[in-house]
């Protein structure tokens, strides 16, 4: 079954091998996700990230049959018991860090929540559910992963380095902003070595969407839901509401992801046996 165990190959000594064959299927695999968006774009008009998510699946695929032999284990396909446990942990996870930071803009600021009421299920479609699904695997699917077969530093950096670059050009984006998406993807890279699965990113990813939106009101990464349950009100210096951009460009969020990154960072704390 494809991804079923993982590459265990031993690494040739001399850096520069070692490198090519990181980045030779790196590269294939960049290839075929840039050339599977192209085209399908004209068919999926109107929903970039049901297409992204189209283009990373085939890629991921693609390079695992071809250059790894289906000896390459991405950590998505797992005993459901597993993979639900670790979706949960890391919604309830994103829960706590999204409700502190939440908890700290309408301390420090004027911002204020009231019920809305509403609910965007066509963005949840379009938008949210194939989102964390697409970066996850983009971000700490494969690529990552290779990478982190040369060195784990390294791919965490540049993983996250990327992520960061690839919503610069989003809505209200802003330093800060910039900054704290660099920061969550190395919260969600570490939340990817705690279990070495991708289910508990997915879900701190899924989650942390959902709550700052839908929920919760803010713009997520410059994107403003159709509907929420709750709406923001009032207002304070950007610098603590993340103005357009969403509390994602808050300094409050940039307290609650170190948090996060420090829980992650103890041994053990988050640590289920399977």
């Amino acid at each position: 079954m494809l991804f079923r165990s993982a590459t265990r190959d031993s690494r040739p000594a001399h850096p520069l091998i070692r490198a090519a064959l990181v980045l030779a299927p790196v590269s294939l695999f960049l290839s075929v996700y840039l050339a599977i968006f192209i085209a399908t774009g004209f068919f999926l008009r109107g929903y970039p990230q049901w297409a992204a998510l189209l283009s990373v699946t085939v890629a991921t695929c693609l390079v695992i049959l071809m250059w790894e032999h289906r000896r390459f284990d991405i950590g998505f396909f797992v005993r459901p018991p597993v993979m639900a446990r670790e979706l949960l942990l890391g919604v309830a996870f994103a829960t706590m860090l999204i409700t502190g930071c939440d908890l700290l803009i309408v301390l420090f600021s004027g911002v204020r929540e009231r019920w809305s009421g509403g609910f965007p299920v066509t963005d949840l479609v379009v938008m949210f559910i194939p989102a964390a699904l697409h970066e996850e695997l983009a971000f700490r699917g494969y690529v990552y992963q290779k990478l982190r077969q040369w060195n784990r530093g390294a791919a965490i950096a540049i993983s996250s380095a990327v992520f960061a670059f690839l919503h610069a050009g989003n809505q209200g984006v802003s330093l800060m902003g910039i900054v704290n998406i660099l920061i969550a993807g190395v919260l969600l890279a570490l939340a990817y070595e705690r279990f070495r699965r991708l289910w508990f990113p997915i879900g701190v990813h899924f989650a942390w969407n959902i709550l700052s939106g839908p929920v919760l009101g803010f713009p997520v990464s410059g994107f403003v839901p159709q509907a929420s349950l709750m709406r923001v009100i009032g207002g304070g210096p950007t610098l603590l509401t993340g103005g357009a951009f969403g509390m994602e460009a808050s300094i409050c969020m940039t307290l609650v992801e170190l948090l996060g990154i420090g829980i992650l960072l103890r041994r053990g704390m988050l640590n289920v046996e399977c």
